[in-house]
């Protein structure tokens, strides 16, 4: 088990501050960690109780920054390692890579943005952006749904890979990805529209996943929405998944309904989802929860969740949690 020590953070800071300081760049330390106390019984297991990392959102820190090469352009970059807190052990899970979460470089101008490395999928944040609960892999029906019960296959984010991120017209954004397969099936692709003006948001997301010789070959798309009233804000997410690895294909059938009501400094928050597939076990996902904000940089959370896989006991989550972002 491998572990980030405080001193190698602060050389990270450091060198961090000389490279903005030598080249006039624009250099940012930042990040997230999410700690929790949780009982979890995942459906058909026995229940666990204890200080768990993430379950809101994944904990984080990473390092971006840019350089202004004139005439508009600009050069961007951006590394980014999950860890956990409760642990102190770097990656999701052990094994996981420790830039996993966003590792690129790449030129930004009136053309919009191009990023070479590794680089988030418009899949995983059309997902989150179009739910209550957001990143969620501990309580948001949708992302657990999607990408913790093998449906989506390619992860989150991908590696080998070339983004692109169009101008905003006019609260349209369009998202393209594509992931090399160097010798390993494949390539990766995908790309979304994201329109978000005024209180309306929506969504049309598309992706093939074929690197990886262990990896089921999967389509996915996905239609968003959501809508602010101000006294409630609603979000909606239907979408399918074909594995055609498998013999015959295996078809998933994803809806997702949620809201998110302000409420004395928090907001109240709550989503239902149906993972419904063509053959095999139904599951159904019911979370609600409140989240209140401390401070602009501090929130404090309570979530319970439902979770019901057919022909399996019912799985039970409570968590109590608290959220800093730096």
């Amino acid at each position: 088990m491998k572990y980030f020590p405080i001193k190698g953070l602060a050389l990270v800071a450091m060198l961090a501050w000389g490279t903005a300081s030598q080249a006039q760049s624009s250099v940012q330390v930042y990040g997230l960690i999410d700690v929790a106390l949780a009982y979890d019984k995942q459906p058909g297991k026995s229940a666990v109780t204890g200080v768990e990392n993430g379950k809101m959102t994944t904990s984080y820190f990473g390092l971006k920054g840019s350089e202004d090469l004139g005439g508009g352009l600009a050069t961007v970059f951006a590394l980014e390692s999950y860890f956990r807190a409760d642990t102190g052990s770097n990656g999701r899970f052990d094994g996981d890579g420790f830039w996993t979460r966003s590792s690129y470089v790449g030129l930004q101008g009136r053309f919009g943005s191009v990023r070479l490395g590794r680089n988030s999928v418009p899949l995983f944040t059309s997902t989150l952006l179009f739910n209550p609960f957001g990143d969620s892999f501990g309580y948001s029906p949708s992302i657990r749904h999607y990408f913790a019960s093998g449906t989506v296959t390619g992860d989150s984010g991908w590696s080998d890979s070339i983004a692109y991120i169009s101008p905003n017209f006019s609260g349209l954004t369009v998202n393209l990805i594509a992931a090399a397969g160097e010798g390993n099936g494949g390539p990766n692709v995908g790309g979304s529209l994201l329109y978000a003006k005024g209180p309306l948001g929506l969504t049309a997301v598309y992706q093939r996943v074929r690197k990886g010789a262990a990896i089921a070959d999967t389509t996915t798309w996905q239609l968003g929405s959501s809508y602010d009233f101000d006294v409630v804000k609603v979000f909606a997410q239907y979408g399918q998944v074909k594995n055609v690895s498998a013999q015959p294909d295996i078809e998933y059938k994803l809806t997702d309904l949620g809201v998110a009501v302000p409420l004395g400094g928090g907001k109240v928050l709550a989503a239902y989802g149906l993972l419904d597939p063509v053959l095999g076990a139904k599951r159904e996902t019911l979370s609600l929860g409140y989240d209140y904000n401390l401070s602009k940089r501090t929130d404090v959370y309570l979530v319970l969740m439902r979770d019901e896989l057919d022909a399996l006991s019912a799985g039970k989550s409570l968590a109590v949690g608290i959220r800093h972002r730096f």
